[in-house]
């Protein structure tokens, strides 16, 4: 019922005649507030009067019909989430690429406990009662600095990695959906063009995931991120960046297919109109990640595994070498634990993909607003003064 109350109040502020002005003055205080941070504090009468339609090219519909003459007004609006007309694929680039920045960095002290929690045979002084209990433990024992380390190749690799993401995603999405689906939101694509970002983001950030999560394990023996790049090269070779590839894609391919899945269905239920609305795409992110995240987690501890190579585990198997493969990964979890090992720290990236996802889809979907925003104002402004 307040879905529907505040699409409709949204509706109402939208289609007052003579609102362009108030429409305009609105939608820069709310960019002010969405970058102050202090969202929640705005109501929501304030917000729907704040959010004009965008993606597909819908803001650029949205302005011309405002200005234009009456005949011009029939022009169909295009669905949501496509490219926008007279963008490029930079502006998803550019989202994303913030999108991932943000989430990682802001989100990276939960990580590195995800990543403790999930070891195998954890040091008797890196077991944790429960995340706060192992937040609280490693700035108290080891500096206030410790959940920090590794994040300079985190926001490095993440940047990239999401700016291919989106891009592909937002891409393919469509493409796919005027194949299956012509004119209609299609969950197949959706999910099918989930996976395959996934292969281009897992690409560019499986190296850095693999000196992070060494970066955070307890008592680990490597001074900075250059000192762990080059001992992992040395000691292992240039394959040890990509042994968790394809369990990483193993995990990430059903995650991202449930996540944007989960997201589309969340977003067709509480903004069925897909109008730019704050709100909606914080919710549906961190219920959609949340989702994903406990579904997917057994594979994330054999990723972990794969990528921490984590000693105390092989030594008390009497494990020579190193684990390779998904398979390897399987049982040697089993081996130390039994299935209860499959869901070590499943709190953690449950409490971890929440916010994370939360924050990747609102900051996305903020900035794709704000470049696109921009975009048309400056070809506006270029066509006003050409005449």
């Amino acid at each position: 019922m307040e879905a529907d109350g505040f699409v409709r109040g949204r509706r109402m502020s939208a289609d007052t005649p003579g609102g362009e002005g108030a429409v305009a003055g609105a939608s820069a205080g709310a960019e002010i507030r969405w970058l102050g941070g202090r969202l929640w504090d705005v109501s929501e009468g304030i917000v729907g009067s704040l959010s004009p339609r965008i993606g597909a090219g819908e803001l650029e519909l949205q302005a011309a019909q405002l200005k234009a003459p009456p005949e011009a007004a029939g022009i169909p609006e295009p669905e949501y989430e496509g490219l926008p007309q007279g963008a490029s694929t930079s502006t998803h680039m550019l989202a994303g690429a913030v999108a991932g920045i943000m989430e990682h960095c802001l989100m990276y002290p939960i990580d590195c406990v995800k990543t403790r929690m999930q070891s195998l045979q954890p040091e008797p002084a890196a077991r944790y009662r429960n995340v706060m209990d192992a937040l609280w433990r490693i700035v108290r024992t080891e500096g206030i600095w410790r959940p920090m380390r590794g994040l300079n190749i985190t926001a490095t690799g993440a940047g990239p990695a999401h700016a291919l993401y989106f891009a592909c995603y937002e891409k393919l999405k469509k493409t796919l959906s005027d194949v299956i689906q012509p004119g209609a939101n299609s969950h197949l694509a959706n999910g099918a063009a989930g996976c395959v970002a996934t292969l281009l983001h897992d690409a560019a950030m499986n190296p850095a995931e693999v000196v992070k999560q060494r970066m955070q394990m307890y008592n680990s023996p490597y001074r900075s991120v250059l000192d762990c790049m080059r001992a992992v090269w040395q000691k292992e070779g240039a394959a040890a960046f990509y042994r968790s590839y394809t369990t990483q894609l193993t995990m990430n391919i059903p995650f991202q297919a449930l996540h944007f899945m989960a997201y589309e269905y969340l977003q067709e239920t509480l903004n069925p109109h897909r109008r730019y609305n704050p709100t909606s795409h914080m919710v549906s992110g961190a219920l959609a990640g949340a989702l994903a995240a406990a579904a997917t987690t057994p594979l994330d501890v054999c990723k972990t595994l794969l990528n921490t190579q984590e000693s105390l585990a092989l030594h008390s198997l009497n494990v020579s070498g190193h684990i390779s493969g998904l398979a390897h990964a399987f049982r040697t979890v089993y081996r130390l634990g039994g299935i209860p090992a499959y869901f070590k720290g499943v709190q953690a990236r449950v409490i971890y993909q929440m916010p994370s996802t939360a924050i990747s889809w609102s900051v996305y979907e903020f900035f794709k607003y704000f470049i696109t925003k921009h975009q048309h104002e400056k070809r506006k402004s270029h066509r006003d003064g050409d005449k």
